[in-house]
């Protein structure tokens, strides 16, 4: 069972109903992979939004979100399948005196024994799902080759059951901080997108969206708070726009309109999340009485 199709001009005003700030190549990207059935690679730095685009995108098309969470030594048993090896077991006590020795072994490497994981779940769905395959430069090559089959094909290979194909066509969403090169066989079979942060324009937008409740100043403030925390090299790891939000969140939850000195002080713990950042940040740094992270006079209180 598929979707009806969607034009450009729906997928766009269905992401609009979702909050979500985006531009007209990555609107023009997502529609045509959705349209060709074709796996999304989508690299960035982390904490750009690229897991976000699958989430918008499972809203978007109103379906089941499915998550593969990758890391070192991700295999099929946690990617694909695994066998309910305790209903096996029970099943074999149950049976242990059948006469067919064969008839109960093939039984037990059956669909009522078959524990779907992530990959197994998104292609054997009735109904088409968006398959999040998240930090995919954290597995091991071996799994990336593994992948090829269902990228390029979209079925899988159980070696006691044979292939399984689709019976529904997922939307592929493959995000690479890029803390590893990936194959050119993977490249080859899907469609590419890079993100980048935001420049301040476009994390304004998304602040004013996603709160729109915050006061407009503020927001511009941190707008420009983050984006010169990011442009400074002694910070190791860069505010994402999941912590713009937190940030701003935080400042209006204090009942703050402004961000001054003691105010970044205060909430530094929720832009920057280690101390070595905190401190390389400087953020009492004021020159002159100008605060770099605000952009604002603050007069000497002493």
């Amino acid at each position: 069972m598929e979707d009806d199709p969607v034009t450009i001009e729906e997928l766009k005003q269905k992401m609009d109903e979702t909050q979500y700030v985006y531009d007209d190549t990555m609107a023009t990207v997502l529609f045509v992979a959705l349209t060709l059935g074709r796996p999304l690679l989508i690299e960035g730095a982390a904490g750009v939004g690229k897991t976000e685009v699958a989430k918008v995108m499972a809203s978007a098309l109103g379906r089941d979100l499915v998550r593969l969470q990758c890391y070192e030594g991700l295999d099929e048993s946690k990617a694909l399948y695994e066998w309910n090896y305790q209903k096996q077991l029970l099943s074999i006590q149950v049976n242990m005196n059948t006469e067919d020795k064969d008839a109960l072994t093939k039984s037990l490497f059956s669909d009522e024994y078959l524990l779907e994981r992530p990959l197994l779940k998104s292609i054997r769905s009735e109904k088409p799902v968006v398959l999040l395959i998240d930090e995919i430069d954290k597995a091991d090559e071996e799994f990336e080759a593994f992948l090829l089959e269902l990228l390029s094909e979209m079925q899988v290979t159980v070696p006691e059951i044979g292939t399984i194909r689709s019976r529904s066509v997922p939307f592929v969403v493959l995000t690479s901080n890029r803390a590893r090169p990936l194959s050119e066989a993977l490249r080859r079979r899907c469609a590419y997108l890079h993100i980048d942060y935001p420049d301040m324009e476009k994390e304004l937008a998304i602040l004013r969206k996603k709160l729109p409740h915050v006061d407009d100043r503020l927001c511009a403030q941190v707008a420009m708070a983050v984006h010169e925390l990011r442009s400074n090299e002694a910070i190791l790891k860069k505010p994402s726009i999941a912590e713009t939000l937190d940030w701003a969140g935080a400042l209006d939850a204090l009942g703050m309109r402004e961000l001054t000195p003691d105010a970044l002080r205060q909430t530094a713990g929720f832009v920057l999340k280690n101390n070595e950042d905190i401190a390389s940040a400087d953020l009492c740094g004021e020159k002159n009485g100008h605060c770099g992270h605000c952009g604002e006079h603050h007069h000497d209180r002493s």
